[in-house]
C-alpha cells in the first residue's frame, strides 16, 4: 500500500498507537511495551503507569531522625538528597596489591551501608568488602540477622589478598538492621570509624583535563579523584522506588601513581541493550573487563555492573571511558 492510499481513520489509528507506546517508554523506566492479546499496546502502556504510580516513595527525613541507627552500629553516616543514610565502611586495615598496585581504600575497598525510610518500613542495602578468609564468617553472621546476600563477586583482576564484595538487601526496624549488619561487620577486622581528614590531600592529577574528557566534574576523596553517575531513568524494585545512593549508581575512580599517571576502577551500571557497547568502549580503549554481575534482585529495569581496571595517563583514560559512559543513559552532569 502506497503513503497516499492510506485512510483518515488508518492515520488516526497509527497516531493513537504512536502515543500509547510513547507514553509506555516514558512511564516503564526504560522497558519498551509489548502488545498482548487482551488489549494491545496501549493497555500495556496503561498497566505501566498504574503500576508506577503505586510505588511507594522514599521518605525525606533529616540527620537526627537516623541517630538510633548510628548509635546501634556504632557508625555515623550522611544524609544524602534527604532520603538516604549512607555509612562509609572503608577497609583501611588492609594492604591490597593488583598488578603492582597498591590500592588506596577509596580506589576499591570502600564498603557501605544505605538506609532509606518508607511509609512502613527501612530498607537496607550496601556492600561489604571482606577478606576470603572472613567470608564464610560474614555470611554466617547475615543469615543469623535476616540480611539477604544478592551478589558475590570480584572487583580486580589479580589481588593479594584475595578480597570479595557481597551485596546485601533487608526490610524491617531500623535500629535491628543496623545491630544485624554490626554483627556482620564483627566477623571481619574493619578498624573502628575515625573521622574524615581536615584537609583532603593532593591529587597528583589534572583533574581538570579528566573533568573536560568525561563532561563533569569529580570530588576528591581521600586521595581518589572519583566520578559518582546516577542513571537517567527511575529505577524500582515493583513496590518501592530506589534512589540512586543506594548504590544503583556508576562509579568511576582514579588513583594518582605519579607523572600524570592513574589506576582506574570502578563499575558502570547498565541495561542488557547496553552491556556489549560499553565492552566494546572498553577495549577499545585498552581497558580490561573485570566482572559483569547483578548487584540487586528484582529491580527494573534490570541493572547490570562492569568492572573494569587499568593504568595510564588519567587524561587518556578518562577519554577512553567516555564512549562507555555515553553508552549507559546517564543522567545529564549537574
Amino acid at each position: 500500500m502506497s503513503p497516499r492510499s492510506i485512510t483518515k481513520p488508518a492515520a488516526a489509528a497509527t497516531a493513537a498507537l504512536l502515543l500509547a507506546t510513547g507514553a509506555g517508554l516514558l512511564t516503564g523506566c526504560g522497558t519498551q511495551p509489548k502488545s498482548d492479546a487482551a488489549g494491545g499496546t496501549s493497555a500495556v502502556a496503561a498497566q505501566a503507569v498504574s503500576q508506577h504510580s503505586n510505588l511507594q516513595q522514599p521518605v525525606q527525613t533529616t540527620q537526627a531522625d537516623w541517630k538510633p541507627v548510628a548509635d546501634a552500629l556504632g557508625r555515623t553516616g550522611m544524609l544524602m538528597k534527604g532520603t538516604v543514610y549512607r555509612v562509609p565502611l572503608p577497609r583501611k586495615d588492609l594492604k591490597v596489591t593488583t598488578q603492582g598496585v597498591t590500592v588506596k581504600p577509596g580506589l576499591s575497598l570502600g564498603g557501605y551501608a544505605a538506609f532509606v525510610k518508607y511509609r512502613h518500613t527501612t530498607m537496607l542495602m550496601g556492600d561489604l568488602v571482606v577478606t576470603e578468609h572472613e567470608l564464610p564468617k560474614v555470611t554466617d553472621a547475615l543469615q543469623a540477622a535476616g540480611i539477604q546476600q544478592t551478589a558475590l563477586h570480584k572487583h580486580l583482576l589479580q589481588q593479594s589478598p584475595a578480597i570479595w564484595w557481597t551485596h546485601i538487601h533487608a526490610m524491617g526496624d531500623p535500629v535491628k538492621l543496623a545491630k544485624g549488619l554490626k554483627s556482620a561487620l564483627a566477623a571481619t577486622s574493619l578498624p573502628p570509624a575515625s573521622p574524615p581528614p581536615a584537609t583532603q590531600p593532593p591529587i597528583a592529577l589534572d583533574t581538570a583535563g579528566i573533568d573536560k574528557a568525561l563532561g563533569r566534574k569529580g570530588t576528591a576523596d581521600g586521595g581518589i579523584y572519583k566520578f559518582t553517575i546516577a542513571r537517567k531513568n527511575t529505577v524500582n524494585d515493583g513496590e518501592y522506588v530506589l534512589p540512586p545512593a543506594l548504590g544503583l549508581t556508576t562509579g568511576i575512580n582514579f588513583q594518582p601513581l605519579g607523572g600524570n599517571k592513574a589506576a582506574i576502577n570502578g563499575d558502570f551500571v547498565m541495561t542488557a541493550p547496553e552491556i556489549q557497547n560499553v565492552i566494546q568502549a572498553l577495549r577499545k580503549g585498552n581497558i580490561d573487563i573485570v566482572e559483569l554481575h547483578n548487584h540487586t534482585l528484582n529491580e527494573h529495569p534490570r541493572l547490570f555492573y562492569m568492572h573494569f581496571w587499568a593504568t595510564a595517563d588519567g587524561v587518556t583514560l578518562a577519554r577512553a571511558l567516555r564512549p562507555a559512559l555515553d553508552a549507559t543513559t546517564p543522567a545529564p552532569a549537574s
